[in-house]
């Protein structure tokens, strides 16, 4: 999601986020929708499947064949 699309999340939420850092945005977010201030905290083991940050937050698994190299 780019920044544009977070402030609207944010806006339509009634929040009005001081910082304009993408990640603290997203976590004000969070926290306004009860679930956990987690997005890009380095988490692996995120149990949250139905996050609409998942894709965003947690790190892309490298191809297979790019394993071990």
């Amino acid at each position: 999601m780019n920044m544009n699309e977070v402030k609207k999340r944010a806006a339509d939420l009634g929040l009005s986020p001081r910082t304009r850092k993408k990640t603290d945005v997203i976590r004000t977010i969070q926290n306004a929708e009860g679930n956990p201030p987690c997005y890009a905290t380095g988490r692996n083991d995120c149990d949250q499947s139905g996050c609409c940050w998942r894709d965003d937050c947690l790190p892309k698994s490298r191809p297979e064949s790019d394993r071990g190299r």
